[in-house]
């Protein structure tokens, strides 16, 4: 029979458990440890708890981006692709500066998962400025065939990580919004860069076209 009881821990460093709400990750060094649920039993397999408001920032985040880019759209110019660089850009914008607050732990988390900052630390810090590169050429309209080519390598290799992790069935979490928010790795992670990926190739058929 399960016993469950809460636990505050570090979602990076599960070794790192208090009973202290207020405890911040030891290794982490900035991390305040959040609340699941644990689950003893012989196997000791800890599971996650998933609810409708773990997911509940991702929603409010793409409400905004959604009504950005449809008021731009009606206000400013009318047209598929000036409304496809907003939404790209207001994408990459904010999910961009989420990452870039906690930096450190953003780097820690991607490197769970992301094939390429499994192997460059570098490119881990690098990426959430290689986001707000990509917000600015979309809203400010520059770069062309070369940054659509670009976010869709980019946003393909995020996938083909987020891909190999929930095959393997492992409770971690989402690096999107930069460990600001503690967000389970779902199918909704996929989402997003799968998204973008496409989008990107939709712009490349725009500019050639």
């Amino acid at each position: 029979m399960e016993n469950t009881f809460k636990k505050y821990w570090c979602p990076m460093h599960s070794e790192i458990q208090s009973d202290d709400p207020n405890a911040i990750c030891t290794k982490c060094g900035t991390m305040r440890l959040v609340p699941r649920e644990v689950a003893t039993h012989p196997t000791q397999n800890l599971r996650i708890k998933r609810r409708f408001k773990d997911f509940l920032p991702i929603i409010i985040i793409f409400s905004v981006i959604i009504g950005f880019t449809a008021l731009m759209t009606i206000f400013v110019r009318p047209e598929l692709e000036f409304a496809m660089r907003m939404m790209m850009g207001s994408f990459f914008a904010i999910f961009g500066l989420f990452k870039v607050f906690n930096l450190r732990a953003f780097a820690d988390a991607y490197q769970t998962y992301d094939i390429v900052a499994k192997r460059s630390r570098i490119y881990a810090f690098a990426y959430p400025f290689l986001e707000l590169l990509f917000a600015a050429a979309y809203l400010l309209d520059f770069g062309g065939i070369v940054r659509d080519i670009s976010v869709f390598v980019v946003m393909a290799i995020s996938a083909i990580g987020v891909i190999q992790k929930l095959r393997e069935h492992e409770e971690i979490p989402c690096a999107c919004l930069g460990m600001v928010f503690i967000l389970p790795m779902t199918w909704v992670t996929l989402v997003e860069d799968v998204l973008m990926a496409i989008e990107g190739i939709i712009m490349i058929g725009l500019f050639i076209s």
